[in-house]
């Protein structure tokens, strides 16, 4: 029987407006340092959240200054965020390639392969349109007896899909302790063996790839596009997402520079991933 996790405290609920994807990344970053630990994005930009004994509304307005952003407060009764959570989550289906589920969801029906995830605070359930087209275009590479690196793994899904595929060794890395706290929980739920997770803001400079993942947004894949490029075996695959369709030509450009031949590109919902080989 699982455990359901009851909070009895106020929460405050910040509403603050952004529109700019980067900024938002700033602004959650900047938020979970002072505590926030709930975040939704929404159209029109950001809600955050945090326990009402540790809200702090100069410490809010002074973090917020710098981007001039408009920000409403409201206090967010007591609930049972679990049964909240639970009750919105649904399975994740990538054709009949594989699907992504909760362990209080039934077995998916015909498809491949299936993934049980608990993703908590962590990005990446398969939901959003980016981590979706990467396990799409994982069906292109052959993944048997390849070591790869998983960068940004959020929940670890990519991690554990390439290891169902075959892969001999991941390295999966974020930067975020909640991130590598879920990623390990999961990687244990579904019985994979050969991941290994760790706190990390790089590819390491002294291993090299058969495959690389790499699902974050585009100045993280443009800055670190020449070592993602070094850190590959000859003939290796890069695969990449986490940026709009219209940003295809700066990745595209970068990966050329870099060695690295474009095979195939998708598009979903505006999002989309691209995959490259390094040519000899």
């Amino acid at each position: 029987m699982r455990d359901f996790f009851i909070d009895m405290n106020n929460y405050i609920k910040a509403s603050i407006d952004s529109s700019a994807e980067e900024e938002r990344e700033i602004l959650i970053a900047l938020l979970s340092n002072e505590g926030y630990d709930g975040f939704e994005e929404t159209a029109s930009g950001l809600n955050a959240y945090i326990s009402e004994e540790q809200f702090d509304d100069a410490l809010l307005k002074e973090i917020l200054q710098p981007f001039a952003k408009s920000v409403q407060t409201e206090i967010i009764a007591p609930k049972n965020w679990n049964a909240e959570w639970e009750s919105n989550y649904e399975p994740v289906i990538v054709e009949d390639f594989v699907a992504v589920r909760a362990h209080f969801h039934q077995p998916v029906a015909g498809v491949k392969h299936e993934i049980i995830i608990t993703p908590k605070m962590s990005f990446g359930t398969g939901h959003h349109a980016t981590t979706w087209q990467v396990m799409k275009l994982m069906q292109e590479i052959d993944f048997t007896n390849k070591t790869v690196f998983d960068f940004g793994c959020g929940t670890g899904v990519l991690a554990i899909l390439a290891e169902i595929l075959g892969a001999s060794s991941v390295l999966a890395v974020d930067n975020d302790d909640w991130c590598i706290e879920n990623s390990l929980e999961n990687v244990t739920n579904n019985h994979c063996t050969k991941i290994e997770v760790k706190k990390g803001e790089a590819p390491p400079s002294d291993l090299q790839f058969g495959i690389i993942l790499a699902n974050i947004n585009r100045h993280i894949l443009l800055q670190n596009m020449d070592i993602m490029a070094k850190a590959l075996e000859e003939n290796g695959y890069l695969l990449i997402s986490g940026f709009y369709k219209d940003e295809n030509s700066l990745l595209a450009d970068a990966a050329k520079a870099n060695g690295l031949q474009l095979i195939k590109a998708s598009d979903r919902h505006n999002w989309s991933a691209m995959l490259f080989q390094k040519m000899k």
